[in-house]
């Protein structure tokens, strides 16, 4: 492991909450997809399997800012324990009515309780972002290394749960990410030593962490980018199916998540200069720029080098906007405010999968790379328009320091001290 990387797990503690975060993340790549499989198993309706899952993706995209925010004021242990049992709770009554055949409204109220959810990357971030307060470079690294870990379940994740419900049974995706998520979950929660202590109650800022005008404009943008996301899974799945080889399509879209992890590896080992801003602006660009190529793809091999070049631009963008999160964001507001970037790409993942399935039903599975190219566009504007609200705010000639959140200066610390923290 190259040595920025055993450096950050030099930390007493760090290893164990990273394993189970992993674990507790392996449910993000595994439900969803596992629920497809299951019910279009059980009852060949994909119309009702697509809208299950849609159902997950924003209930989870509504809950969880509501359960981080509860996490910022109460601690994990005490918020998190309560929140996965009712959603283990509701994916065991989603498995049972599907497979009982129960009326369909059974199965979507399941489905909407299955998205109490918590957003266990959100949590590991906020670890790491504690331990690391005031420690930039480290920081940077520690995002950098959960990017990887995103990717590493976004690889695997959709081949375990789609295997398993195909080989064993038709439950047996979505339950064996249910067995994850209680696992990494439980384990997480019992390291006390290394969770954010809770701020008392005096300390905590009023309203929501989306009331940052930066934070709106990261959110507003990974809607646009979660359409990519989206978009791509279900038309690469079509594509695959019009080429004869739909079984290639996990195999595809495992060399997208590949090239993300391989940016990710090589960015936290970069030491930057310059404002994260600037770097977040770019990032976002190439994601748009690289969803070009995908309208050209005639065959598996080349759309699969094209999703792998698509793939390096995710991961960097991803880091750099949760070192932006850390900066726009109270610190007693961090952990909610990570899962608004979170509930963007949840809903934008279910605009981007509905516009591709119309698409590709109406025009045909080689046009439906439109959608995720025009999604591309929409947040390279959005991140234009927004960009005066992430760059730093230059100082006021003999105004009092502003009291920082993070040790990092705060929203409205000067240029330069904020420079000073921008390899995060």
């Amino acid at each position: 492991m190259p040595s920025p990387y055993r450096a950050l797990f030099g930390h007493p503690g760090t290893k164990s909450f990273s394993a189970a975060g992993l674990l507790g993340r392996m449910p993000l790549s595994m439900m969803g997809i596992g629920i497809v499989t299951m019910v279009s198993q059980l009852t060949g309706r994909y119309g009702l399997a697509g809208a299950l899952s849609a159902t997950i993706a924003l209930s989870a995209a509504a809950l969880g800012p509501q359960i981080s925010r509860l996490v910022d004021r109460h601690g994990q242990r005490r918020v998190l324990r309560p929140a996965t049992l009712v959603s283990l709770a509701a994916v065991a009554g989603l498995l049972l009515s599907a497979q009982q055949r129960w009326a369909d409204w059974t199965l979507f109220v399941f489905a909407a309780c299955v998205g109490c959810v918590p957003s266990v990357g959100s949590m590991i971030r906020a670890r790491w972002a504690d331990i690391h307060r005031g420690s930039p470079r480290e920081l940077h690294t520690a995002y950098a290394w959960e990017s990887i870990v995103d990717e590493t379940c976004f690889i695997f994740g959709p081949i375990l749960s789609i295997g398993l419900s195909t080989a064993w049974f038709p439950e047996a995706g979505p339950l064996l990410a249910a067995g994850f998520l209680a696992v990494g979950v439980f384990w997480l929660t019992a390291q006390r030593a290394t969770e954010p202590v809770p701020q008392s109650r005096g300390q905590h800022a009023k309203g929501s962490a989306l009331r940052s005008r930066g934070l709106q404009v990261l959110v507003v943008t990974f809607v646009a980018t979660g359409a990519i996301f989206g978009a791509v899974d279900v038309v690469t799945v079509a594509f695959a199916e019009e080429e004869g080889h739909k079984a290639a399509a996990s195999l595809v879209l495992a060399v997208y998540a590949l090239g993300s992890c391989v940016a990710g590896a090589v960015f936290g080992l970069l030491h930057l200069k310059g404002h994260a801003s600037r770097r977040w602006v770019v990032g976002v660009c190439a994601m748009a720029v690289s969803m070009v190529p995908l309208q050209l793809a005639g065959s598996l091999p080349v759309l699969a080098v094209a999703l792998f070049i698509a793939g390096l631009s995710i991961a960097p963008t991803m880091v750099t906007t949760m070192a932006l999160v850390e900066e726009h964001v109270p610190r007693t507001q961090l952990t909610e405010g990570m899962t608004w970037t979170s509930t963007g790409l949840a809903v934008g993942v279910a605009l981007g999968s509905s516009a591709a399935g119309w698409v590709v039903d109406a025009f045909g599975a080689g046009r439906g790379y439109l959608v995720p190219g025009v999604a591309g566009a929409l947040a390279a504007v959005v991140a234009f328009a927004g960009y005066r609200r992430l760059r730093p705010r230059p100082a006021v000639p003999g105004a009092p320091p502003v009291a920082g959140h993070h040790g990092h200066g705060g929203r409205d610390a000067p240029a330069e001290k904020q420079d000073e923290g921008s390899a995060a």
